[in-house]
């Protein structure tokens, strides 16, 4: 009946027919505040209005569940009031707003993911809570496309999951190659031990928790490389930090590992062909020195990424007081950065040999 900005959608003549006809045969309505103040009579602007209006509709036009949206609520929270004809129970579905002006599409997405939901066979309280949640990622992960109010995104809800299986999933070949080759890698397992991570893509990749790695890290038990255990979303923040904000210069690059410092790793990386990168531990603040995993969202992989003008396929630092020297390795996928180490720690053997 009426968009966001509370401008009417349908005649007037049109909003009759749909209150008189259609609403008494819908299991489920999903008017908006705008849409709620024209069904009930009142205008509707706070939670106690919400579910005000939602009775008036349901007893008045006989829908069996009426839902009041919370979008153009006053709060700070986005609450849908949800009311329930023959039972006359209310419940309430709670989302923190999200401050986008991309939401097109956020009523219709709601209402047909009910729709499906029932067309499943679910029960009528748990295809709305699952909406509910699909619509709330939808806007999280909307889209900033055209000059006025961009569309939600109800793809997230199945692209996400499908990200985050397959990041699982290169983790886990990656870890396999790290296992077939422990003895070689455990020697540069540094103190504070290794870890090995994978982004999900950079649309989706907003904090930590889009980032999966090993919990407990990568060991060296008995002078192999172990894996603590299997790969996890939002258990690490070292390499996670370092993947996070080389993402910000590449989108491509998603994947980093630590290792320990040594010289000759970095030489054969320059044989090699691999653009290196460093920065000075040195110069953080002491705020910084003082926190764990501050350093690298204080700028040092910043000021690594700049001096070279790209993400470089390693960055390393020296250490300071009480700070462990290492390297880091970065690439597009888990494997390609374990296959980035693998030629590197050969190439040392190899000279070492000599």
């Amino acid at each position: 009946m009426y968009a966001k900005s509370g401008d009417p959608l349908i005649r007037p003549e049109a909003m009759e027919t749909l209150k008189r006809v259609i609403i008494p045969i819908a299991k489920v309505v999903t008017p908006n505040a705008p849409e709620a103040s024209h069904l009930a009579g009142f205008h509707v602007e706070t939670l106690d209005d919400a579910k005000r209006a939602a009775k008036v509709i349901a007893e008045e036009l006989h829908p069996e569940i009426v839902i009041v949206k919370g979008g153009h609520l006053t709060g700070s929270e986005s609450i849908d009031v949800v009311y329930f004809r023959d039972s006359g129970e209310y419940r309430e579905l709670r989302a923190p707003r999200i401050d986008t002006k991309n939401t097109h599409g956020t009523g219709c997405s709601f209402s047909a993911a009910i729709a499906a939901g029932l067309a499943r066979g679910l029960d009528p309280w748990e295809a709305i809570k699952l909406a509910k949640e699909l619509i709330t990622t939808a806007i999280k992960y909307s889209l900033p496309l055209g000059h006025g109010h961009g569309p939600v995104n109800p793809m997230a809800w199945l692209e996400l999951r499908a990200y985050r299986a397959d990041v699982i999933d290169e983790m886990n070949k990656a870890l396999s190659i790290i296992e077939e080759n422990a003895d070689l890698i455990g020697n540069y397992i540094p103190e504070v031990q290794s870890n090995l991570g994978y982004s999900l893509p950079a649309f989706y990749a907003r904090d930590l928790n889009d980032v999966a790695a090993v919990p407990g890290r990568i060991v060296r038990y008995i002078g192999r490389a172990r894996p603590s255990g299997p790969p996890t979303f939002g258990v690490s923040s070292h390499v996670a930090n370092y993947i996070l904000t080389a993402m910000k210069y590449d989108p491509e690059i998603r994947s980093a590992m630590n290792i320990k410092y040594d010289d000759r790793v970095i030489e054969a990386a320059k044989e090699l062909g691999y653009v290196v990168s460093s920065y000075d531990r040195r110069q953080e603040p002491p705020d910084v020195k003082a926190r764990e995993g501050a350093s690298i969202p204080w700028g040092g992989t910043e000021q690594a990424i700049k001096s070279v003008g790209r993400v470089p396929d390693i960055i390393y630092h020296l250490g300071d007081w009480g700070k462990e020297p290492e390297i880091v390795i970065l690439g597009r996928s888990p494997t390609e950065v374990v296959n980035k180490l693998l030629t590197l720690l050969r190439r040392v053997n190899e000279k070492s040999r000599f």
